[in-house]
């Protein structure tokens, strides 16, 4: 079992789950994190840090079969982050928008 991210975190990508996280399971991209579902020890101290409340356990039926397979395709293709990075200045705006993949996810690789 493994936590992913969910789409909430588009756009807001706050970053807080990444300094908690205890084996680094973390990748960045252009505008949200994914969780390596291979590399997560499912400890979930990374939950109650997400202000975006986007991450789920994979059993979560919020998780969807959908969100493990893209957790695992972009952590396989993004960097690694170990440290909070500064979020979007308009995070707070976009938290908890709708439609948030269909019309706003980046495949593009972020920055750690």
């Amino acid at each position: 079992m493994a936590h992913v991210v969910t789409d909430n975190c588009i756009k807001c990508k706050y970053m807080d789950c990444v300094e908690v996280c205890p084996v680094d399971c973390f990748y960045v991209g252009d505008n949200m994190l994914v969780i390596h579902p291979d590399e997560c020890i499912d400890c979930g101290v990374c939950v109650p840090e997400c202000p975006a409340e986007a991450i789920f356990p994979d059993t979560d039926p919020q998780a969807e079969p959908f969100w493990l397979d893209h957790n695992r395709k972009y952590a396989e293709q993004w960097l690694n982050i170990v440290k909070k990075g500064l979020p979007p200045s308009d995070a707070d705006a976009w938290n908890g928008a709708p439609d948030k993949f269909k019309e706003h996810f980046s495949p593009k690789p972020g920055e750690d």
